[in-house]
């Protein structure tokens, strides 16, 4: 699929072109292409030339001397002689320009004699003086032999293993090129360069040349003839039409898709799932998705080209948007060092292993081995939605034509032998065909496949018969045959593309409601477009179903979805819409006519794809009607000379709009186009530079069509433009994230690298900021709503999604312009000669000195002076340590990503990272000089993107790492005022976070801290805490307690400012306090110990009223309400939220204005003043209505039914409550009554029932809220609102209560 097309052209190729040995400059080897001088001339590389290309140019699609140079023969020449095998090959390639338009080239490589004297002696003297090279090297006389032998010698394979063989055989096997028995021959290639991809009527046309010229018979015409037909005579086929040109021995027809179905694709699909089995394509398509970087190695240069543009039709609708090189010529390697997504195809030599390559960077790498059915995944990559369901309805249609979904690994090499096997050879282990785990449990779950497979079975012996058969008869059959086979290929395409365009149209049905349109001008949207969200991803998301949100959240961030929906915004009606978007828009308007579902109720149920077969029908109802021939071959000049065949020719014009003329003689001296058996001719380029301009019919054979004012639309197929200024912003838009789409296949000087070099540093950086910029934003976002600003807009799996991709670009950052690769994570490698050249230094690990640690010398005081917790030591090494202890990681890639993570959590990413690279000596040894990490300002700058981070709290070492030990570091902080050191009892502690809790802990009353390692708790969110009131001072009040995580120093401290014992305050000897996280500074610590400020956790203030009632805050009834409307407020909140981002309800419950202290002012209010020395507690009220409600019941003055429901209710939660085994106080059993009424929707009915209590008279001023029946109403109406959501209490609040 391609993202531009030549505009201006409407023929179907622009060039033909001659690439092979330029005699006269004679052999040069052709160093860029890396290959040793070891080897024999005959397997060297020589340079190639492009010896002719006509025309010399054409306006649209400039000649590229280098690029086609390069592509046509991309190892250069090679040599063979009599004895070696000389199949023609073919391959295509691709041609990207800078501004992303492409051309194809069509290559066909043969070989032909040498007839040069002084090449062939250049060639002996090349053999001269190898052998006495190798004669030196091996120090071996040597027998002479035989030619026969020596030839027996060379027939091995095309480069030969050399193994530790004896000597003599391995000199006689260089020494295999004799000129005075050998004939010697030279590899030439023919080419088309055309602006649309047509494979099949490319290679036809190519191979129909190639035989006349190796035919004993010349062909019929001048081959100029045929090369000006297709040049000047053949349109490109129209929209929606086939189209049949004549080739030099038979006819070849191409077809072109309509506006209204998936774009123009010919490559043959079939030949991936061959090469590579449904399970590894379906890998690399999520990897594509993604934008990881593809590597794809192959030694057939056109199976790199056959999977890498199947891979990118694919993806319809959406578009690789990075570097994209099907076929990397040798001098281009350094192109893999780019620290960028790309998609390239690396030839190998058919003898190395994988081993042996040397990947500048394998942490984000998926490396595809094409010829040996292997695939190499990046780590962490996310499964492709409904994976099974998918691979299933793609092996069906593969079924279907014979083609088996485990692929088959000695697959046929080129298309035209294509042949559809019967599936029993599945696992022939003969025939290659490995049966892949995959499939037969794909089998062994399914069997709807199962049954398939029986039907291709049973099907499959009738197709051999079929084709013996065919076989058997006329060449025409045999024509018929091929055509056959051609059809099919364009089904099983149609098919295949039509079942994964499907998923798209079922996963983003409705993905026109979450586009975000911009409400400015396009211009100011444009230079703003960094800055701009143009889709709301976290309503997207939260829409989706829960096991698609790993791959969804990361396919949101790429660059292709970006661009996508960028094109959406800047088309808004269809007449501007891009093909794609047009042909995708009208699919999801299809898909929402037959579903009428509400788009919020997303289901993971698979849905298969429904138009194969109208699709399908198109296709063969093309093939089989060509309805548009082009003019044949004819003899060029004559037309100007005889009236008749010129009125002939205009009479068939006019009569048929489209039929047109075929290959005829050109107008040609005497003696040009002599025809010369095996020897590609000289061609004339006095006849073929340039086309018939003067002739009235070739302007009218083009038909009115191809004129029409909307021919831009039938490019835009293609080119997705319709007017210059959409073309720049779409343009610039996809060049926002890349800054470099293409290598220059020209230039290579150093000064072009560095050039290149420059350009990835730059690039790096504005992707560091975009980066840093959306990552805190969203945050920021985040943070602004739990204070009441703005909606939510980040979710767990996106929170995750951004880390991940910065810890990509990180990997890229450090893989740029590595001297020697160690490791697939260069960050790690990095670190860990960090840590070594550090450990030497200090021989001794208790003596780290400033380099390892910094010392923050500050000590916190709690507000008694005594000293709470002494700060964890800032250190890189120590924090490379805890990551280095955690089993559950295994890989480097692993350990770099948990490092970043846990640096990012304890706000010191920039800080680690800038203190890794002061060890400047170090990175001078690791990088090369271009290296972005050598690049002083733009790394200052990228440190200083990062530190921005630290304004915002991330828990994503905690929240991922769920499993792992942790220690963790208590401090309880007790009042040594009140005899705090008199305290006889023994303390315990037990601490719960949102992920599990501890249990029961002794504290050693001396220290009153303790050190323990449990698994991962999360965040925290309370401590049970109490002693055993043992001794003869069990009396103890306790100021807070602190607890530290001591891998991430994230510190809490639960306030407490209670009593614990028995006889005093309210006689609890257990409390559970609530905590939050401190904000590691110094003031606030010390201000937070005094009156909690803002939202802190729960203070002194709540805790003291009871104590001294008098000093209690008086809240008049307006405040009062108004704290219990912001208390229900926050848990409405709390709900509304998506689960993985709810923070603790504990928090919002018992913490510091929860709702617990909420409904303590209530009650508070107009409560009568006890005497003096006496505390009177809510609970002391409660216990009293318990009574008179229990006797009511008996005296049966029961108003009504519903009125003894709750009474009923009411009773059984107190006696519950104060029946239990802890030792809670007053306080406490308030606190769990109402966490236990919120749970079960009783609390709006308990207030009703004690409003109207006579013990509220008894104990309540006139004045007091609960004794006003508007104010108690409201009340009820408020509490109400928690009955929709399901509360579940943390185990800590109700534990020992069994309701």
């Amino acid at each position: 699929m391609t993202t531009g097309f030549s505009s201006g052209s409407c023929r179907f190729a622009d060039y033909f072109v001659i690439c092979g040995l330029d005699t006269e400059s004679g052999l040069e080897p052709d160093e860029l292409s890396g290959e040793n001088f070891e080897q024999s001339p005959l397997r060297r590389t020589f340079k190639s030339k492009v010896l002719a290309h006509f025309p010399d140019n054409v306006e649209w699609n400039p000649f590229d001397q280098d690029a086609v140079g390069m592509l046509c023969m991309p190892k250069g020449l090679s040599f063979r002689t009599q004895v070696d095998t000389r199949e023609p090959q073919f391959h295509s390639f691709i041609i990207t320009r800078e501004d992303g338009s492409r051309t194809y080239g069509f290559a066909l490589t043969f070989f032909e004699e040498v007839t040069s004297k002084q090449i062939c002696s250049a060639m002996q003297t090349l053999y001269h003086m190898h052998n006495a090279e190798q004669y030196d090297i091996l120090h071996t006389p040597t027998s002479p032999k035989g030619p026969e032998d020596q030839r027996h010698q060379h027939s091995s394979q095309p480069r030969p293993v050399l193994h530790a063989a004896p000597a003599i055989s391995r000199l006689q096997r260089f020494n295999s090129y004799d000129i005075s028995r050998d004939t010697l021959y030279v590899s030439k290639c023919i080419c088309l360069i055309t602006p649309m991809a047509f494979p099949q009527a490319c290679r036809k046309v190519l191979q129909q040349l190639h035989q006349a010229v190796t035919s004993p018979l010349p062909p019929p015409l001048p081959l100029e003839s045929y090369i000006y037909n297709i040049l000047y005579e053949v349109p490109m086929p129209p929209s929606g039409r086939s189209l049949k040109f004549s080739g030099v021995y038979g006819p070849v027809v191409c077809q072109r898709p309509s506006t209204s179905e998936l774009p123009l694709f010919d490559f043959a699909i079939s030949e991936m799932f061959e090469l590579l089995g449904v399970e590894n394509v379906l890998q690399l398509f999520t990897c594509a998705l993604l934008e990881m970087q593809i590597l794809l190695y192959s030694q057939h240069y056109q199976r790199l080209m056959t999977v890498a543009e199947s891979i990118t039709a694919l993806m319809f609708p959406f578009q690789w948007q990075h570097v994209y090189v099907p076929i990397l010529p040798a001098s281009l390697l350094h192109f893999l060092d780019a620290p960028v997504p790309y998609l390239m195809g690396l030839h190998s030599n058919g003898q190395d292993d994988r081993t042996k390559l040397e990947l500048p960077q394998e942490a984000n790498l998926c490396f595809v081995d094409i010829d040996n059915h292997f695939i190499e995944l990046p780590e962490e990559l996310p499964q492709f939605p409904n994976k099974l369901e998918f691979i299933q309805e793609i092996s069906e249609v593969l079924m279907s034509f014979g083609v088996s979904p485990e692929g088959n690994i000695h697959s046929s090499d080129s298309q035209a032998k294509y042949r559809f096997r019967s599936v029993d050879m599945v696992s022939d282990k003969r025939n290659g065909n490995l049966a892949s785990p995959l499939n037969s449990y794909l089998l062994r779950e399914n069997e709807t496949i199962a049954r398939l497979q029986a039907l291709v079975k049973r099907t499959g012996v009738s197709l051999e018969k079929l084709e013996v058969k065919e076989d058997a008869s006329s060449n025409k059959d045999m024509r018929f045959h091929c055509d056959e086979e051609e059809l099919k290929m364009h089904q099983v395409n149609i098919q295949v593309r039509e079942v994964f365009a499907n998923r798209f149209t079922q996963m983003f049905a409705d993905y026109e409601v979450f586009v975000i349109q911009p409400s400015q001008d396009k211009e100011s949207w444009f230079t703003n477009r960094d800055q701009m969200q143009n889709f709301d991803k976290a309503s997207f998301l939260s829409d989706q179903p829960e096991p698609y949100l790993p791959f969804l959240s990361r396919f949101l961030e790429t660059q292709m979805f970006a661009s996508f929906i960028d094109s959406k915004i800047l088309c808004h009606d269809d007449e501007e819409k891009e093909h794609t978007l047009r042909v995708f828009d009208s699919r999801v308007d299809k898909i929402r006519m037959l579903n009428v579902r509400t788009p919020t109720l997303r289901t993971s149920m698979y849905q298969k794809c429904t138009n194969i077969e109208e699709a399908d029908n198109l296709v063969k109802k093309r093939y089989v009607k060509a309805d548009f021939v082009a003019p044949g071959p004819h003899i060029i000049g004559l037309e100007n000379d005889d009236p008749h065949l010129q009125k002939a020719i205009e009479m068939r014009v006019a009569k048929i709009d489209h039929t047109a003329l075929h290959p005829h003689l050109l107008d040609m001296k005497i003696g040009q186009g002599r025809y010369e058996q095996g020897f590609f001719p000289r061609l004339q380029s006095d006849v073929l530079s340039t086309g018939p301009t003067s002739n009235k019919w070739t302007k009218r054979s083009a038909p009115a069509q191809w004129r029409r004012r909307d021919r831009q639309k039938q490019h835009a197929e293609h080119l997705y433009l319709d007017n210059d200024q959409r073309e720049k912003y779409i343009q610039e838009a996809r060049n926002l994230g890349t800054t470099i789409r293409q290598p220059k296949l020209s230039n290579l000087s150093p000064s072009v690298i560095a050039q290149t070099n420059w350009k990835f540093v730059e690039g790096l950086l504005k992707e560091c900021r975009n980066k840093t910029k959306r990552m805190l934003v969203e945050k920021m976002g985040r943070e602004a709503v739990e204070l009441g600003h703005g909606e939510v807009s980040i979710t767990g799996v996106e929170e995750n999604t951004l880390i991940a991709s910065l810890c990509d670009l990180l990997e890229r950052i450090w893989s740029h312009g590595l001297q020697v690769k160690q490791g697939k994570s260069a960050l790690w490698s990095h670190l860990l000669h960090y840590q070594e050249s550090k450990e030497k230094k200090n021989a001794t690990p208790g003596s780290l000195g400033p380099p390892g640690f910094i010392h923050d010398t500050e000590r916190r005081k709690s507000d008694g002076g005594v000293l709470a917790m002494a700060p964890l030591k800032v250190s890189l090494i120590q924090d490379m340590r805890h990551i280095q202890n955690i089993s559950e990681i295994k890989t480097d890639v692993g350990k770099a990503r948990a490092w970043v993570r846990l640096s990012m959590e304890k706000k010191l990413l920039s800080r680690h990272l800038k203190q890794l690279l002061s060890d400047h000596e170090l990175t001078k040894k690791l990088y090369k000089r271009y290296a972005f990490l050598r690049c002083d300002d733009e790394k200052e700058q990228f440190l200083y993107h990062l530190l921005s981070f630290n304004a915002v709290d991330y828990f994503c070492f905690t929240n991922v790492f769920t499993t792992i030990m942790i220690p963790y570091h208590v401090v309880v902080i007790s009042s040594k005022k009140l005899g705090g050191s008199m305290f006889t009892a023994n303390p315990w502690v037990c601490v719960s976070g949102e992920l599990a809790e501890t249990g029961v802990l002794q504290v050693p009353r001396n220290t009153l801290e303790i050190t323990f390692e449990c698994q991962n708790l999360g965040k925290l969110t309370t401590v049970q805490m109490g002693h055993d009131n043992s001794g003869l001072y069990a009396k103890w009040l306790v100021e807070s307690v602190m607890v530290r995580n001591e891998i991430t120093g994230h510190t809490y401290k639960f306030p407490c400012g209670r009593w614990l014992g028995k006889g005093v305050d309210d006689g609890s000897l257990e409390r559970i306090l609530v905590g939050e996280l401190m904000t590691p500074t110094t003031e606030n610590d010390e201000r937070m110990c005094r009156t909690p400020p803002m939202q802190q956790s729960p203070g002194m203030m709540r805790r003291f009223v009871t104590i001294s009632p008098n000093s209690k805050p008086k809240l008049n009834t307006g405040q009062i309400q108004e704290g219990v409307g912001e208390a229900i407020n926050g848990i409405v909140k709390h709900f509304h939220k998506p689960e993985k981002e709810r923070g603790s309800l504990t928090l919002l419950l018992c913490g510091e204005y929860g709702l617990v202290w909420a409904l303590e002012q209530v009650f508070q209010h107009g409560f009568k003043s006890p005497r003096l020395f006496k505390n009177v507690f809510i609970w002391d009220f409660l216990e009293k209505s318990q009574v008179y409600f229990e006797s009511a019941e008996q005296r049966v003055v029961a108003p009504d039914e519903n009125w003894q429901t709750r009474v009923r209710h009411f009773c059984r939660f107190m006696r519950a409550i104060n029946n239990t085994s802890r030792n809670i106080g007053k306080d406490g059993k308030f606190q769990m009554l109402v966490c236990l009424g919120a749970r079960d929707h009783l609390l709006h009915h308990w207030i009703a029932l004690l409003a109207d209590c006579p013990i509220t008279t008894q104990m309540y001023e006139d004045i007091a809220l609960i004794k006003d029946r508007s104010l108690v109403n409201s009340l009820i109406r408020v509490l109400q609102t928690l009955q929709e959501f399901n509360i579940t209490l943390e185990a800590s609040l109700v534990k020992g209560v069994g309701i």
